[in-house]
């Protein structure tokens, strides 16, 4: 069994049904685990509410809505694995490192490690910076 962690940009993916990412879904074993992060989420939702509150008129608020509310139950569809006192102590422990990595993306990184984890990626620059953690790229044609 492996438990795979999508990052948002997958996440993204995913929601889109973007043909490579939806091959490799399809090729999981059938014990193998999709689950997300609470970073993950927050990153998802936040990310349409200025559209929501700048909205100009009826048809831009209740597409800006809509989006949102498609987000929200996209989301609702995974397990979000949180940010813990273990992810917390790892992400403490990485921050001790200097590591470069932005820290959103540490977050999930911390995540995935805590669970241990696949992250599932397309930002390898950043992920490979962090120790252990194992990563892969389904947006990538290949399965």
């Amino acid at each position: 069994m492996k438990l795979y962690v999508l990052d948002t940009d997958v996440a993204g993916f995913v929601q889109n049904k973007h043909p490579p990412v939806m091959r490799h879904f399809a090729s999981l074993a059938q014990d193998d685990t999709v689950v997300t992060t609470i970073v993950t989420v927050v990153e998802g939702i936040s990310g349409w509410l200025p559209a929501c509150f700048r909205a100009k008129n009826g048809a831009a608020r209740k597409q800006a809505l809509s989006r949102w509310q498609q987000t929200i139950e996209f989301y609702e569809e995974f397990l979000w694995l949180p940010f813990d006192n273990a992810a917390a102590r790892i992400f403490d422990e990485l921050k001790a490192q200097k590591i470069r990595v932005g820290t959103n993306d540490l977050s999930i990184a911390s995540i995935t490690l805590a669970v241990g984890g696949i992250l599932i990626t397309r930002n390898a620059v950043d992920f490979q910076r962090v120790p252990n953690l194992l990563f892969e790229d389904w947006t990538i044609s290949g399965k």
